[in-house]
């Protein structure tokens, strides 16, 4: 009894360690969570709107969500260099303002270059800036006790925005139809379903403006308590727009410094490779991003509640991933990035099997449950709705034991000063998952999941399924080769 006791108490512990967290660690979660929502409804609806207010036929709407998608990549790489260089602070709200003006330009702009040219090129540009922040961030705001449920939680608050934006997503479309207006009553402007989703993202993002003037400036958690460093000025001008580009200009110089000097660190390839592996597992989630709405219209219809389906995912990793995270602590992030590796992989071949096996499912007690009770159908239950929720749910237990795990590793073995560099290197697979996205998929959604004609969607999902195989299998085979050991724990 007293031993029950004691794992009982050790278990509590684990989550007890936040209480006392200084309150730039619950910021960071809470701009987490803004973050995510408003990047999360632009994400799911960015190829719908390309495809309905543009014109763009599949291939070329997800060849152009591929520039996107790589522009944002590449400047968060090198925004992780960016940032410790010029202070998390200052980068966030950079990033922020950019992002605001950059989706205003995306609801009202009509004509294609600019929607694109000022809308969505610096929306990307300006969602990079905050990325490798908010992960640096966890870092620099929790001690190593907290380290771990802190990414979990983090993991956790990307989840609820995204659940959040999932039912905005939902909402919208529900409320105005695929392709409805929407009349704003002071302006008189109309706006599109499309639109007015990006619409909401800009209210969201607005709402970190407030939130980030709490955090104190140079504070950082360490296990003797909190301190504090002053900021570096970086220089004096005559007026505010020579400080403004002076400062621009030093902290291109130390982001080519910083960056440069990763190439020279030993465990810095081993990391690449790991990271590379990665990316076919980040395939699956570029999947449901970008072209899993476009699928669940296809073939359930207009108007189907493809949103809250997906949504799914993030109920379960929302308890899951925090639930994970404390019971995994001892173990080593590469170990448990390997097995959620597995399992999300596997996932996949259930969306590859004939839609016939599941019609029973589809009729009966579960078919129920899903369609009428939760996604509030009415009639027949398509076996589909059956098939994406079983993989929803397997892809949530594989992502809840990896995806936090990945940043974590990224961090941990990161030298001290270059916390933001190597987060930012986290993100270094969803570069490759992108380039499939853009290239192939759209091949597959126009040839297996066709707007109009025969459909042979599951030969689609079986080549997404196959090419996620590849992280496990790598992650296995290569283990001796690219694992690098995690400070603070036995490897």
């Amino acid at each position: 009894m007293a031993e029950i006791q004691r794992q009982s108490q050790g278990f509590l512990a684990k989550f007890t360690v936040l209480l006392g967290a200084q309150r730039e660690l619950w910021i960071t979660l809470a701009a987490k969570f803004l973050n995510f929502a408003a990047y999360a409804v632009t994400n799911y609806t960015l190829k719908l709107w390309l495809s309905s207010e543009f014109g763009y036929n599949d291939q070329q709407a997800l060849a152009i969500v591929l520039a996107w998608s790589l522009t944002m990549t590449v400047v968060t790489v090198l925004a992780g260099s960016l940032t410790d260089a010029l202070g998390m602070r200052k980068t966030f709200f950079l990033g922020v303002w950019i992002c605001l003006v950059a989706r205003g330009v995306m609801v009202f702009a009509n004509v294609k270059w600019v929607a694109l040219a000022f809308g969505l090129f610096p929306l990307a540009i300006g969602e990079a800036l905050g990325t490798p922040v908010l992960v640096a961030a966890i870092r620099r705001y929790s001690t190593t006790k907290q380290r771990s449920i802190s990414f979990s939680l983090s993991y956790t608050m990307m989840n609820i925005g995204t659940f959040a934006a999932l039912s905005v997503f939902d909402w919208v479309r529900h409320g105005l139809g695929e392709h409805g207006q929407l009349t704003l009553p002071l302006a008189g402007v109309s706006l599109t379903t499309y639109r007015t989703l990006f619409l909401v993202s800009w209210g969201i993002e607005l709402l970190l403006l407030p939130l980030l003037w709490f955090i104190r400036r140079g504070a950082e958690a360490t296990d003797d308590g909190v301190i504090f460093t002053p900021e570096k000025v970086r220089s004096v001008g005559t007026n505010l727009w020579n400080s403004f580009f002076n400062t621009i200009r030093e902290s291109a110089r130390d982001t080519v410094r910083l960056f440069a000097g990763l190439l020279k660190q030993n465990g810095f390839y081993r990391l690449l490779v790991f990271l590379m592996l990665i990316a076919f597992l980040k395939l699956i989630f570029m999947q449901m991003y970008y072209v899993y709405p476009q699928f669940g219209i296809r073939v359930l219809g207009e108007g189907a509640p493809v949103g809250k389906l997906w949504g799914i995912n993030s109920l379960i990793v929302i308890f899951l991933a925090p639930l994970v995270g404390a019971l995994t602590q001892r173990f080593s992030s590469y170990g448990m990035v390997t097995v959620g590796g597995i399992i999300s992989a596997a996932s996949v071949f259930i969306m590859a099997l004939p839609t016939a096996w599941f019609q029973v499912w589809a009729d009966g007690t579960f078919g129920d449950l899903i369609g009428h009770r939760y996604l509030h159908l009415s009639g027949a239950v398509h076996p589909y709705y059956v098939m994406i929720t079983l993989y929803v749910i397997v892809l949530s237990v594989g992502e809840a034991f990896y995806s936090p795990r990945v940043y974590e590793y990224a961090s941990a073995i990161a030298p001290k000063g270059q916390e933001a560099s190597y987060s930012a290197l986290s993100y270094i697979p969803f570069l490759l998952a992108k380039l499939l996205i853009g290239t192939f998929s759209g091949v597959l959604l126009a040839t297996y999941c066709p707007a109009v004609g025969e459909r042979h969607s599951e030969t689609m999902w079986l080549f997404v399924a196959l090419t996620a195989t590849i992280a496990p299998i790598g992650l296995i085979a290569l283990r001796r080769l690219i694992r690098v050991p995690e400070a603070g724990r036995s490897n």
